[in-house]
């Protein structure tokens, strides 16, 4: 699956995104303020974004919940209505553009468009590109019990199991191995 300069950064924002969102009550929301937000804005070099305002923090939020439920959809199906959703209320602009030193792509939102429907537009359409290339099933969540960040498995083979094979993998079959030795020795 041949994916472009723009879709990957789409599809990095949509996973940084998702990932903001607390998982439970104990662990906090990754955009607590317009500050967490700005600097969501700055690394992803998402442009022609205007002043930001606490308008915009809660219907980026609101977006972020949007697109974790295309993560969990049980099918292309319920994906891809989800997805429908996202990107209509976006009322999505597609223009080409080639700023900032990069080849000619396609944006997705309207110019002038509030962070929120720039977002739901661009990674709305990355992530359709998955369902309508048939590859769905790329979106995943981790699968390490204490874990549940989202990402796009883009292996050849469509294998990884981890959103970390450093981190979550890595524990994972450090903790398996130990358990087999305890099981050899005892």
């Amino acid at each position: 699956m041949l994916i472009t300069h723009d879709t990957r950064c789409a599809l990095d924002a949509v996973v940084d995104l998702v990932n903001t969102a607390p998982e439970d009550d104990v662990v906090p929301d990754g955009l607590p303020d317009l500050a967490a937000l700005t600097d969501f804005v700055d690394k992803h070099e998402i442009s022609d974004v205007g002043v930001l305002s606490e308008f915009d923090l809660s219907a980026v939020r609101k977006v972020r919940g949007r697109l974790a439920k295309v993560f969990a959809a049980p099918d292309a199906r319920a994906a891809a209505g989800l997805i429908n959703e996202l990107v209509a209320a976006a009322g999505t602009t597609p223009h080409l553009t080639d700023h900032d030193g990069y080849d000619w792509h396609v944006h997705y939102f309207a110019p002038g468009a509030s962070i929120a429907d720039h977002l739901a537009a661009d990674c709305g359409m990355a992530l359709a590109f998955f369902v309508v290339a048939g590859e769905r099933e790329r979106l995943r969540r981790c699968e390490a019990p204490d874990c549940r960040r989202a990402f796009v498995d883009l292996s050849r083979n469509r294998s990884r199991r981890y959103c970390d094979s450093r981190t979550c993998g890595n524990r994972l079959h450090v903790a398996a191995y130990r358990a087999r030795r305890k099981e050899a020795a005892g």
